[in-house]
């Protein structure tokens, strides 16, 4: 069994910035290909950032330049430094890790609202 733990949510003002982090935990042996999503009210959810395990990085338009996705192989966590927020980044904001031979788990997701 895998958990993941998200953290790092909250309220900021436009133009600050947050720092959000998912660790997995419980058996696995790897941990491969790393995501964030985020779903804000009344739309699909959207793929915001994807880190490879050899951290190769790829982020959606919409946050090109504000946001950085990275992660820590020995704590087996990925985390999304986000700045420059804006109040339509305004989402609940989930992780997504892939182990081993391609099992995909996900955080609980983590609300993250911006204020104008």
């Amino acid at each position: 069994q895998v958990q993941l733990m998200e953290s790092g949510g909250g309220l900021v003002q436009a133009g600050g910035s947050l720092r959000l982090s998912c660790a997995a935990s419980g058996r696995f042996f790897r941990t491969n290909v790393m995501v964030w999503y985020r779903q804000a009210p009344g739309k699909q959810r959207e793929l915001v950032a994807v880190i490879t395990s050899g951290g190769t990085t790829n982020y959606a338009d919409s946050v090109k330049g504000r946001f950085t996705i990275s992660r820590d192989n020995a704590k087996n966590t990925v985390y999304l430094q986000m700045n420059s927020l804006k109040p339509e980044d305004t989402a609940v904001y989930t992780c997504k890790i892939n182990v081993d031979l391609g099992t995909d788990y996900w955080g609980q997701g983590t609300q993250v609202t911006v204020s104008s």
